[in-house]
């Protein structure tokens, strides 16, 4: 059985079509790949499954479960856990505050606990800043816990955002153009981390642009155009298909960039 099984989607906007009956499977461990064109409509999926709104027709389950339409954190709270395009971190509270926030959505008590630290919360401090502190070293970020949130460069607040995902303990991850913005030094950085991730059992699925991260840590890619699925495959496939080629990526030499 698939871990994620998404079955006709389709979304419309009044007129628009942003996913035209989209389908497809991911394996538990797989390391899977949306790409396409801006405007593909690669968030938008992201958005159904995530539980952001429902779509217009078709289904989404998750570990076997239909859930098609479920609240964000209901479908969070189940083990599917994603981060987005423009980051959204906790800028006026430190770096660990801000992974020890992510370690509030799996302990009693939940974020509300985390940010006002009431009553029996005390007793599991020493837990949460324990698994905090292991998840920021595991991003590459451990030296630098107490440092306010937005005084981080921009490619370590992508890393930031990455290990509070983690500490909501995800069995499947979803990370929507992660590399957005990175230099080359911070994409191999983060790179490492995805496989990394990957290696610990965490299945994870990423919307991305830069293709050679793509092709390097990709196990399959499905591409999206006009809404459309109109390839998957690994990626030798993908760098070999027409049809990819002509909607996105302009030829074999940029495959291979």
């Amino acid at each position: 059985m698939p871990l994620l099984s998404v079955q006709d989607e389709t979304m419309r906007f009044g007129g628009l079509l942003a996913n035209d009956a989209i389908s497809f499977e991911v394996e538990e461990g797989a390391l899977f790949a949306v790409i396409g064109p801006n405007g593909a409509g690669k968030t938008t999926l992201f958005n159904v499954i995530s539980g952001f709104f429902p779509p217009s027709s078709g289904s989404v389950r998750f570990a076997g479960r239909d859930i098609t339409g479920m609240a964000q954190d209901d479908v969070a709270a189940l083990g599917l856990i994603r981060t987005y395009q423009l980051v959204q971190l906790f800028k006026d509270l430190s770096v660990a505050e801000n992974v020890e926030i992510g370690c509030h959505r799996v302990t009693k008590g939940g974020i509300g606990a985390a940010l006002w630290r009431r009553g029996w919360m005390v007793e599991q401090e020493k837990q949460v800043t324990a698994k905090a502190r292991e998840l920021l070293a595991f991003v590459g970020l451990g030296d630098l816990a107490k440092m306010p949130a937005d005084k981080l460069p921009y490619g370590q607040q992508r890393l930031l955002e990455v290990a509070r995902a983690l500490a909501a303990e995800p069995r499947l991850i979803l990370l929507d153009e992660p590399a957005a913005g990175l230099d080359t030094h911070e994409t191999e950085a983060l790179a490492d981390v995805i496989t990394r991730i990957n290696q610990r059992g965490i299945t994870v699925v990423l919307i991305e642009h830069d293709m050679s991260l793509v092709m390097k840590i990709a196990k399959s890619i499905m591409v999206l155009d006009f809404g459309r699925k109109i390839a998957e495959g690994t990626p030798d496939e993908i760098k070999a298909h027409p049809d990819v080629l002509e909607a996105y990526l302009g030829g074999t030499e940029a495959v291979d960039a």
